[in-house]
């Protein structure tokens, strides 16, 4: 009988109607926590969250693992990509006096650090003669440079 006495007391009404809205909220948190554990573990056979979240785990350091491989693959890739062919060069020159017109020329190709082949061609009248020396640092290895060989080495472009 007390009870009702006191069921048209707006502080009982206030109170309820708190509780009623608290627990709707927990039952909303709950429902949407239900959701989200339905669809994570969705498409697995009678597995638990737990054995979700391990496969999960595994595929990521599986993953991990792979992209260090990669990684370490990329790094050699750049570290010897510094000895392949980089730069390029072409000096036409006409190293005769008594010949007309720039036929001879100097094709440099060279790597990263200036290392690499110099191929000289000289046009004369009586024929064509073929050299190549060996750069190392922008010097000749065995034979010194002419200035249109050293020219070409200065010249000498990355390729792009």
């Amino acid at each position: 009988m007390a009870i009702m006495a006191n069921a048209g007391n707006p502080i009982v009404i206030g109170f309820f109607i708190l509780l009623m809205l608290w627990l709707a909220g927990l039952t909303y948190v709950v429902v949407r926590t239900l959701h989200h554990y339905n669809s994570l573990s969705k498409g697995i056979s009678k597995q638990g969250l737990q054995a979700v979240l391990d496969t999960v785990l595994s595929d990521l350091r599986m993953y991990k693992d792979r992209i260090t491989a990669m990684q370490e693959k990329v790094d050699q890739q750049a570290k010897d990509q510094q000895f392949t062919l980089q730069k390029i060069s072409l000096v036409r020159f006409n190293p005769f006096a008594d010949t007309g017109g720039e036929q001879s020329f100097i094709v440099g190709l060279l790597d990263k650090q200036n290392n690499g082949i110099l191929i000289t061609s000289l046009q004369g009248r009586t024929g064509t003669r073929w050299y190549a020396k060996q750069i190392k640092r922008g010097k000749g290895v065995k034979f010194d440079l002419s200035k249109e060989e050293e020219e070409t080495v200065h010249k000498a472009k990355p390729l792009t």
